[in-house]
């Protein structure tokens, strides 16, 4: 029997432990990042994954978990700079940034939780090739969405959108650890 909860916190952790790494190495420099680079970003990572699925190989010796841990932090970095915005300091403390990842991956560990009740995890059923092409559905609304200088008529804002992405990469990711990958 798959534990979801169990599951997701094992690769929160894991994606928690890279973003701690590199703001030990680079700092908050994302902090300069408007929040359409941010998206953009997280585009490059998940072409690659579609890429090199569609393909079925890849020349960089780099696969696909490592892109998908990136959308995660992407999107958890988006999530941060809505929230604080570009204005004030923009060198975070690691204790402080972390503590702003916590918060964020809980918001969105909650908003999946309850999801996957209503949904019956039917993302056990889906192929890793569809969810990627979700993701990149999410990315193009949300782009649209920052084209329309935030506004929306009947839409979630793009805050949905990037939990999404973090919480549909996250299942990606327990599907590949199932799969042995």
């Amino acid at each position: 029997m798959n534990n979801t909860a169990e599951e997701f916190a094992h690769e929160i952790k894991l994606c928690r432990e890279v973003f701690e790494k590199k703001t030990r190495d680079y700092g908050t420099s994302w902090r300069v990042l408007r929040l359409p680079s941010l998206t953009d970003q997280i585009f490059i990572k998940a072409n690659r994954i579609r890429s090199i699925q569609d393909a079925g190989v890849h020349k960089i010796s780099e696969g696909i978990r490592p892109e998908f841990v990136a959308m995660v932090n992407y999107a958890v970095m988006a999530l941060i700079q809505q929230e604080l915005g570009l204005e004030g300091n923009q060198e975070i403390p690691l204790k402080e940034a972390v503590a702003l990842y916590d918060k964020h991956i809980g918001i969105a560990t909650k908003l999946m939780l309850d999801k996957n009740h209503d949904y019956g995890e039917a993302w056990r059923q889906m192929r890793i090739s569809s969810m990627v092409d979700l993701i990149l559905m999410k990315l193009r609304r949300i782009k649209q969405i920052e084209d329309n200088d935030g506004k929306t008529i009947i839409s979630e804002g793009v805050e949905g959108g990037y939990m999404d992405i973090i919480n549909y990469s996250l299942f990606c990711l327990i599907r590949m650890t199932e799969d042995g990958e």
